[in-house]
């Protein structure tokens, strides 16, 4: 049975550490022996959730992104969560190309929830969000 492994950070949500933790990610799954397609879906799912929480979370204001990566028997976990605005209905804003911003396409959620095999998003107004993403594969890390 393959170890644990787990990563947290907490970063400012400037949109510069999207990138970081895009690829952040990518070296995480990287221990699985995933295709290339499979790193890349990843690294869309991450970023739009860590986008999220940059843009919509805070906007303009400063806050914090905490994310946290665990690898446990083939199956990767990304949870991403912000403590700012928050999201009134969840059903409405995981519809594809719904924004509250009308600079952007709205597809964040549908990009998260077609690239990983579970997407479960909590949010409470004025508290903050979470999103939690599973990616299931049948693959071990080596050892």
């Amino acid at each position: 049975m393959a170890a644990k492994n787990e990563i947290k950070m907490t970063f400012p949500s400037n949109s510069e550490n999207v990138g970081i933790a895009r690829v952040t990610a990518a070296a995480f799954a990287a221990q699985l022996d995933l295709t290339l397609n499979d790193i890349e879906e990843i690294k869309v799912a991450v970023s739009e959730a860590i986008s999220n929480a940059v843009i919509h979370g805070y906007g303009d204001k400063a806050g914090n992104v905490e994310f946290s990566m665990t690898l446990e028997d083939g199956v990767l976990e990304f949870i991403v969560s912000d403590h700012g605005k928050g999201i009134a209905d969840i059903a409405l804003a995981r519809q594809p190309s719904y924004s509250s911003d009308p600079e952007r396409m709205g597809l964040g959620f549908v990009f998260m929830e077609s690239f990983m095999d579970e997407l479960r998003v909590e949010s409470e107004v004025g508290k903050g969000t979470t999103v939690r993403m599973v990616k299931k594969t049948d693959v071990l890390p080596a050892h």
